[in-house]
């Protein structure tokens, strides 16, 4: 935990804080923390700065903190991801946020199985749950909005053009396609697929929405892996 966040049912005051959750025995197992002691902490959807821990007992701790930093400025992206594999979801939710991207549109593919959708990794207190922790670990304080489209052919169709309108509108996609631009110093909508890509009817409606396919090469990675590579490239 690189930055201690902040819900508003923390507050006791307008600069005081009590933690008696995960974050208290973070604090007490990994920061070994005392009276006087200072850390990172920042407001959810709001400033970061620095708390000083004025009480500590057994079963919580009081902090005084103080905002004054802005958080980092998120990527200008929209990524468009059919939903992967539940066991993928967590880590794929903590990614996001930890690398900055200020909306996840989750959609539905051909390739994506009809069970995925009923996991409970997409309930939203559990996705807002690791989208803090990603935020946790990138010293970030602002959630990503997630969206969730069950229905493919009418997102892309009456919805998604809107959304890459003004961007430079892209598709992962393994095969004969032109290689994934890099440094791009323009707004970005990129839609990744499932492990195995995008079926052509869906590229071929991706890019009727105004996303051109774009590869990383002939390897076929996983969704998690095919994010990092792709913004970490793009931006």
């Amino acid at each position: 935990m690189n930055l201690l966040l902040l819900e508003e049912a923390d507050f006791i005051a307008a600069d005081r804080v009590v933690l008696a959750d995960r974050r208290f025995t973070h604090m007490q197992e990994i920061h070994r923390v005392a009276v006087g002691d200072s850390l990172r902490v920042g407001r959810i959807n709001g400033l970061m700065g620095q708390a000083t821990v004025v009480r500590l007992e057994g079963h919580e701790a009081e902090l005084q903190v103080a905002f004054d930093q802005q958080p980092p400025a998120k990527l200008p992206l929209t990524l468009v991801l059919a939903v992967p594999r539940p066991k993928m979801l967590r880590r794929l939710f903590q990614t996001v946020a930890t690398l900055g991207v200020p909306r996840l549109i989750l959609v539905n593919s051909y390739k994506v199985e009809k069970s995925f959708w009923q996991t409970p990794f997409l309930n939203p207190e559990t996705i807002r749950d690791n989208l803090i922790l990603g935020l946790e670990q990138a010293r970030d304080t602002v959630l990503p909005q997630v969206i969730i489209e069950k229905r493919f052919k009418p997102f892309v169709e009456d919805r998604l053009p809107a959304i890459a309108a003004g961007t430079l509108g892209l598709v992962g996609h393994p095969g004969p396609y032109p290689a994934c631009p890099r440094a791009v110093n323009e707004p970005v909508t990129l839609a990744i697929g499932p492990e195995g890509g995008w079926i052509p009817y869906e590229v071929e409606l991706l890019g009727k929405a105004g996303l051109a396919p774009v590869q990383l090469g002939e390897r076929i990675l996983r969704v998690e892996t095919a994010v990092t590579a792709l913004l970490s490239r793009i931006f």
